[in-house]
């Protein structure tokens, strides 16, 4: 978790590692997280579902983020809706950051 009044550089929150992926949760409260990732190139997460709706915005690199079997390319600067108990995955086929809020 990250101090309350701070202003923090989101890419100097978590450290990427080689061929694997690193992750910091910057918040959690009743109403959801909010988590910081790094993904190596190659890396990704394996479809699953989650019960609540999750927004993923792209820092940097780019995600190939497939939800309900549909494609779709994120670059930096992007933001896309997973909607509850649809199933996703996530690849990145180049280095990527992100941050991830999960809505409850």
């Amino acid at each position: 978790m990250i101090n309350p009044s701070e202003a923090l550089s989101l890419q100097s929150l978590v450290t990427p590692t080689a061929q694997g992926i690193a992750s910091r949760v910057l918040a959690k409260t009743p109403g959801g997280n909010v988590t910081v990732f790094a993904f190596d190139a190659g890396q990704g997460l394996t479809e699953h579902t989650s019960p609540f709706d999750a927004m993923v915005m792209v820092l940097e690199g780019a995600l190939t983020l497939t939800i309900g079997g549909v494609p779709l390319r994120a670059e930096p600067g992007t933001i896309v809706r997973m909607p509850a108990d649809v199933p996703h995955a996530l690849d990145a086929p180049v280095a990527a950051r992100m941050l991830l809020i999960m809505l409850r």
